[in-house]
């Protein structure tokens, strides 16, 4: 299923929802269609064009979060499910200083990594293999970190959210 931008009544990203959520935000009225996609949805009695990108009627306060959640999808956007050490397709992480070497579960210490490659490292830093990192690993700022792990970009996002795909 596809899904939709969720906008604050100021116009600020506030997350992705799908497309379903979307349809009875705005069916409720608690929020009007700013873009819509080329896909209909039908019910008995209605019609409704799927929303891409949706904005609140009404001005929700959002506490500010510094950090964004960590999360395994999280970690494998971020990197564009690339293998940081060899550039292949990542279906794992890797901590960076291993977890038995007193390496940390945050951000900064976790990369998507391939299989061959996860299990090469194992237990060992960087310097001890000789690899290095084209890239240091860090958190994701602004407002790619509302917005990373929802799969495909839609090119309508991209004037709300102020980043390209």
């Amino acid at each position: 299923m596809s899904r939709s931008l969720l906008l604050n009544a100021s116009y600020e990203p506030l997350c992705v929802v799908p497309t379903r959520r979307a349809v009875v935000l705005v069916l409720t009225a608690k929020a009007v269609v700013i873009e819509a996609g080329d896909v209909v949805l039908h019910s008995e009695r209605l019609a409704v064009q799927a929303p891409v990108v949706i904005r609140l009627t009404r001005y929700v306060r959002v506490p500010y979060r510094s950090r964004a959640p960590l999360s395994r999808q999280g970690v494998l956007a971020r990197d564009g499910h690339r293998c940081q050490y060899c550039g292949s397709g990542a279906e794992t992480l890797d901590h960076v200083v291993p977890r038995s070497r007193g390496g940390r579960h945050v951000w900064e210490n976790l990369v998507a990594a391939c299989r061959r490659c996860n299990h090469t490292k194992a237990d060992r830093t960087l310097d001890e293999l000789g690899w290095a990192l084209d890239r240091a690993p860090a958190a994701p700022r602004g407002v790619q970190r509302l917005l990373l792990g929802h799969g495909r970009w839609e090119p309508a996002w991209t004037p709300y959210v102020g980043m390209s795909a």
